[in-house]
């Protein structure tokens, strides 16, 4: 029988701020956070953070797309950045930071730019939308301290997203119904 999983990879800034929007929706079997798209094997966090890998912050969702379409993890991932930044997110600035839809297949590219430029016609942003959009690269996952971050350290991480201007941002373009 056929594996009915996919993998989705996406960089978004911080990846403590990517993991809860996605975790435990129905149709998803894991989030992890990680490293990927660049030159270095298995890199540390603090290699990551030197902006001398060349690696994004990034998370790799396992998901059953027959439950949780592909179509529905690039609205969640663009309501949960700013993609109008190309110099990362929020007060997190650097390559590591910068926002890219990592596709896997050509359906995904496909879906990705087409997704992509309908954000751009809907007139939601006023500047050009910066995302890239590239082929998935090895992915490593990061540390354990930084799995499922927004469990672990519910006040640091929620003083996170407030303090780096990441909720605000979300509330202003998208609204309070939006999951995060």
């Amino acid at each position: 029988m056929e594996n009915p999983l996919e993998l989705a990879t996406f960089a978004g800034g911080c990846f403590w701020c990517m993991i809860k929007p996605f975790d435990e929706q129905p149709g998803i079997d894991k989030v992890v956070s990680g490293y990927t798209g660049g030159h270095v094997k298995n890199p540390t966090y603090q290699q990551v953070c030197s902006e001398t890998t060349g690696h994004y912050e990034a998370v790799q969702i396992t998901f059953d797309p027959k439950i949780f379409p592909y179509e529905k993890l690039l609205e969640l991932y663009w309501q949960q950045i700013d993609p109008t930044d190309p110099g990362g997110q929020f007060y997190d600035r650097g390559t590591s930071y910068q926002t890219v839809i990592f596709y896997h297949n050509d359906e995904q590219k496909d879906i990705a730019y087409h997704s992509k430029h309908e954000l751009e016609q809907s007139g939601r942003f006023s500047k050009p939308i910066a995302t890239k959009i590239l082929p998935a690269e090895p992915f490593y996952p990061a540390e354990e301290y930084h799995q499922q971050y927004y469990k672990k350290n519910k006040l640091h991480y929620e003083g996170y997203r407030v303090g780096s201007g990441r909720d605000a941002f979300i509330r202003k373009h998208w609204g309070d119904h939006i999951e995060k």
